[in-house]
């Protein structure tokens, strides 16, 4: 009996030495920075799995443009049973990515010419703390949330068959926006904000509009600067905005506040991706709120929630890897407007804007699908 306990031991000791040699070996050959980078992000994104790769460098952003601002109408972990799902068939996509010419890249080295160049890194987040099939979840509120319960419940709206407004696209931090090429760098004076909104975040708002529009859902974007010339109190005016247009029209039944994220430092940036059709696009995150004290004005978060859960599950299934976790949190954010409202970030700062404009037509469609089930059956 000793001779076999020395024995499993022995066995034992070379097995972890292996691994550990393996592992030594890895972090040689790696570039170790970007690893413990990323890292840092999984235990500080509302996540749980980040995947990075890196890009050979270049370029980035010119600095901030300024122009006048317009308003347009245009818990538990699930078992690995639970977890199989089956992918919908993705169609081929029609939006036409634009790439920019050897001429434009020229010219946009010239302008920064002497700058001090800083990495970008790419990674896809795939997984939460909870999880139900194909929904995953970043639960960080202050209660436990049973995804499949939810789900099954109804939604806080029921769509009408009018040609009145019925959902709002709107931005609080109007004035945040993109790199200008994806090259895996920018430029020290790369400045993402704009009141462009050609360049903003409007741009992904108006192809969410676009595609709602098109398939016969009234859609109203608002492209109001929130955030400028105050960044400060810029959710206070949302709200007023928000109120007004459905004071005006009290048949909107959704409101969506678009953003995007901010992911790293002034010397190195990630930013999150996924493919579809073999075009980069940006992986989205959809937050909703939790009413953590037992406020009366946030009485009905939950059917936000729900809807948050059938726009993540109807992406997740369509558009493999499109969205990151849902981040559900003790946070408002204008989410008492009505019960279909929710903040969506669409990429980050160092994502590119065509990208991100990309994720939105994607998202847009995604929308028209969820939206289009919760019309009365005739």
């Amino acid at each position: 009996m000793k001779v076999k306990k020395f024995f499993l031991s022995v066995i034992s000791g070379m097995l972890i030495l292996t691994a550990m040699v393996c592992a030594g070996v890895r972090i040689v050959q790696t570039n170790i920075k970007p690893a413990f980078e990323m890292l840092a992000a999984e235990m500080a994104f509302p996540t749980g799995n980040a995947e990075y790769s890196e890009k050979e460098p270049e370029l980035s952003e010119p600095p901030v443009e300024e122009s006048k601002a317009v308003t347009v109408e245009s818990s538990e972990i699930s078992s690995p049973e639970e977890s199989k799902t089956e992918i919908k068939e993705v169609k081929k996509e029609e939006f036409e990515i634009s790439e920019p010419d050897e001429s434009e890249i020229e010219e946009y080295e010239r302008n920064h010419e002497g700058e001090e160049e800083y990495p970008v890194y790419e990674f896809t987040i795939t997984q939460g703390n909870t999880s139900y099939k194909s929904v995953q979840m970043k639960n960080t509120s202050s209660t436990d949330i049973d995804i499949k319960t939810e789900l099954e419940s109804r939604l806080g709206f029921e769509m009408e068959d009018t040609d009145k407004p019925q959902v709002l696209i709107y931005h609080t931090h109007t004035s945040e926006s993109f790199l200008k090429y994806d090259t895996g760098y920018f430029y020290e004076s790369f400045y993402p904000r704009t009141t462009d909104t050609t360049q903003n975040v409007c741009a992904v708002g108006e192809e969410i509009a676009k595609q709602l529009n098109k398939a016969g859902i009234k859609t109203i974007h608002d492209t109001t600067l929130h955030d400028y010339p105050s960044y400060n109190g810029a959710y206070d005016r949302s709200y007023a905005t928000v109120s007004e247009y459905i004071k005006k029209y009290p048949t909107i039944k959704v409101t969506l506040d678009i953003h995007r994220d901010g992911i790293g430092t002034d010397t190195q940036k990630s930013k999150p991706v996924f493919t579809v059709d073999g075009k980069k696009a940006a992986q989205i995150m959809i937050l909703s709120g939790y009413n953590y004290d037992g406020s009366e004005e946030f009485r009905d978060w939950e059917y936000n929630l729900r809807f948050a859960l059938q726009i993540q599950k109807t992406a997740a299934e369509t558009y493999p890897n499109m969205v990151r976790p849902l981040n559900f949190s003790d946070f408002m954010y204008n989410m008492n407007i009505n019960t279909g409202s929710l903040l969506i970030e669409v990429g980050a700062e160092s994502n590119t804007l065509e990208e991100v404009r990309y994720s939105g037509y994607l998202l847009g469609k995604v929308l028209t699908e969820v939206l289009k089930k919760n019309y009365p059956s005739k």
